[in-house]
């Protein structure tokens, strides 16, 4: 019989499956259509239809993704009655300050000029190794 703990992870990954999957096949019933899905999930799309026509959206979401839940908990071997798991939009999200958002870093500064007029060196270099493919190549075509 498995624990208190092993039951709570089961729960945890069936909750995860369970929005994963419907999230996938409410976005592919959408793209390729309802009859490509798997009878699983058509069965279970078909259960969020009829519930869409008594709740709101986010409710009918909701109650379908519980009733996969369930059915995914007991598949994984879960034991008893499936542990309540805080819905996703009832959980409060935690600000560690670790999380960055994208942003460009501010420019670095240019480094002094040295001389009155300082030239950028790479165009100079270019033009020299330039120069020498020209060379090879006038030399080559005059032979």
């Amino acid at each position: 019989m498995a624990t208190k703990a092993a039951d709570m992870l089961i729960a945890r990954r069936a909750d995860t499956r369970a929005r994963a999957d419907f999230a996938t096949w409410k976005m592919l019933a959408k793209l390729n259509g309802f009859s490509a899905l798997p009878a699983e999930a058509q069965s279970f799309l078909e259960g969020y239809r009829q519930l869409l026509a008594r709740m709101t959206e986010a409710d009918a979401s909701e109650a379908t993704i519980q009733l996969m839940y369930k059915s995914y908990y007991a598949e994984m071997g879960g034991s008893g009655t499936p542990p309540e798991i805080p819905t996703r939009a009832s959980e409060p999200v935690a600000d560690t300050g670790t999380v960055t958002a994208f942003r460009r870093p501010p420019p670095r500064p240019k480094p002094a000029a040295s001389g009155p007029v300082a030239k950028p060196r790479l165009p100079v270099a270019l033009i020299f190794a330039c120069l020498a493919v020209v060379y090879v190549g006038i030399r080559y075509y005059w032979r």
